[in-house]
């Protein structure tokens, strides 16, 4: 099961997502650019020493992700998905695919992707941090898979 993060760009958030990685033993591909250093305060403060536990891959952009994942199926995200993640099969080697904090993914990365999912929120709210997110689908993902040990 893998993590994609498409430009992060809050270093606490992606720390954490590391840290869930780590402990759910999932790989993270950083999309970049990045919109902060590996190296900032804030990033080594919540990463703590999980960093070292991690399987990180990084991508110098989309394109290259998508040339190194060919066999993969990417599903993304969104609170645009008219499916929700509870409803959806996932397998064992997809990639769940993540939009930046600040803006999700440009519209028409978000067109060409065929699985698309959903978190059902309350209608009044936009969206979920991204690390709670990334907590929730593979959490649930690595459950169908009976991933969980």
């Amino acid at each position: 099961m893998h993590i994609a993060l498409y430009k992060p760009d809050i270093p606490q958030n992606t720390a954490a997502i590391i840290r869930l990685s780590a402990c759910l033993n999932l790989k993270v591909h950083i999309i970049e650019p990045c919109g902060f250093n590996l190296h900032d305060s804030r990033f080594k403060r919540v990463v703590m020493d999980y960093l070292g536990l991690s399987k990180i891959v990084r991508h110098e952009d989309y394109d290259m992700f998508l040339k190194k994942n060919k066999k993969n199926r990417i599903v993304l995200m969104t609170t645009k998905a008219k499916k929700n993640y509870h409803k959806f099969q996932f397998k064992k080697d997809d990639i769940l695919l993540f939009g930046r904090e600040s803006a999700g993914v440009p519209e028409d990365l978000h067109k060409s992707l065929k699985y698309k999912v959903k978190i059902p929120m309350n209608k009044k709210t936009r969206s979920l941090n991204v690390a709670m997110s990334v907590a929730i689908i593979s959490a649930e993902a690595l459950r169908q898979n009976n991933l969980l040990k």
